[in-house]
């Protein structure tokens, strides 16, 4: 119930997302990381596109 990792790794997904946020390429994550794929990564975007449209949000109203 904790942070999401990468199938059969301990490697969090926010840690890949935050490398890649900063310029990293995904050639050099992958080398650093040998037991990531590419198509994982890429899933790790799918992933978050996911959740963060599910994200219900509820306005505050103006008066409150």
């Amino acid at each position: 119930m904790g942070k999401p990792v990468f199938a059969g790794t301990r490697i969090p997904v926010d840690l890949i997302l935050e490398r890649i946020s900063s310029g990293e390429t995904l050639e050099s994550i992958l080398e650093a990381h040998p037991r990531l794929t590419r198509e994982a990564i890429l899933a790790s975007f799918a992933f978050v596109s996911h959740w963060m449209r599910s994200d219900v949000v509820y306005p505050v109203p103006a008066n409150a």
